[in-house]
């Protein structure tokens, strides 16, 4: 089965177009699926040039405002580009006219600048979704890990380890990995908020008060799952012994460090708990390489694969 997926330029200072345009030409990619680019024409003929390769032959939804946006030059014009690019493909996901949405990268900067005031990708698009609770996945063929907490101070990460916000972040990850993934009883592994997941209270009580009755509750139905485990060991035993098939983690770099390290050129981003399917490649804008055909397109080729794999396991959506 082919699906439609909505690919979007990301920031046009970046290398967004010329990821765009690559997979516009990736044969791997044009057989399990039709793009959609959803963006400006201009702006993928400048990344087709930037990769050596002709005008890709795809149908292109044009949108947003018109501006002077050129590669390495990060703008707040630029960031009201990008902004109504996403917008556009959440609003073609949402009517059915795509069956999926893949994100070229964007600057939370530039984005915030131009009056978008979100921290990240997830959160627009949770709002342009009626206000959807999403979670942030990275997803790789080796590890895979969730995030209780994405972009905020580290600070503030420990506001986040609530019963509840534990309970939605493993029961929706246990659902997208059995949905889409095909694992028939998902084993999740709930790393440690402390250092030596506290030293029972020594290093601190989350662990104690908040996360271990989460977890034991969710066992308590049945769920595979265990934890919480120190952070500082437990990615080994999913790399060396595959005993869990994801990591839920209790805040961002926490889980993508690691992730990074393995994947970085095959890594995807991908948004759990909204009501369509999208992803993105794991890292950014890369504005000091924008224009100059140096980008790795890998990761950008992953994501739109794994939006077409999951639209086909479910076409009619995660609704």
């Amino acid at each position: 089965m082919r699906v439609k997926i909505a690919v979007t330029l990301g920031d046009p200072a970046g290398v967004g177009p010329e990821l765009a345009a690559r997979v516009c030409h990736d044969e791997e990619v044009l057989a399990q699926a039709d793009i959609v680019i959803v963006g400006q024409k201009k702006l993928l003929a400048g990344g087709a040039r930037a990769a050596g390769l002709s005008f890709p032959q795809v149908t292109l939804k044009e949108c947003g405002p018109v501006a002077r946006t050129d590669p390495g030059q990060p703008s707040a014009a630029g960031g009201a580009q990008a902004g109504a690019f996403i917008r556009q493909a959440a609003l073609m996901c949402l009517s059915g006219e795509v069956q999926a949405m893949t994100t070229a990268p964007v600057s939370k900067e530039y984005l915030n600048l131009a009056g978008y005031r979100y921290a990240g990708h997830t959160e627009m698009l949770a709002e342009l979704a009626g206000g959807a609770k999403a979670v942030m996945m990275m997803a790789g063929p080796l590890l895979k890990v969730s995030l209780l907490s994405t972009h905020v101070p580290l600070r503030r990460a420990e506001e986040f380890i609530r019963p509840e916000n534990i309970d939605y972040t493993c029961r929706t990850t246990w659902q997208w990995l059995n949905r889409y993934w095909g694992y028939e009883n998902p084993r999740l592994a709930v790393a440690a908020f402390n250092p030596h997941a506290g030293e029972n209270g020594l290093l601190g009580r989350e662990e104690q008060n908040l996360i271990r009755p989460a977890v034991e509750a969710l066992a308590g139905e049945g769920m595979d799952i265990k934890g919480p485990l120190a952070a500082d060991a437990l990615f080994w035993r999913v790399l060396k012994y595959g005993e869990f098939d994801a990591v839920v983690c209790m805040y961002h770099d926490q889980g993508l460090i690691p992730f990074k390290m393995i994947h970085f050129e095959d890594g995807v981003n991908v948004s759990l708990g909204l009501p369509f399917i999208r992803t993105s490649p794991d890292h950014g804008t890369a504005f000091d390489l924008a224009g100059q055909g140096r980008a790795d397109g890998g990761s950008m080729k992953a994501a739109v694969l794994l939006a077409a794999h999951m639209a086909r396991r479910n076409p009619a959506g995660p609704r």
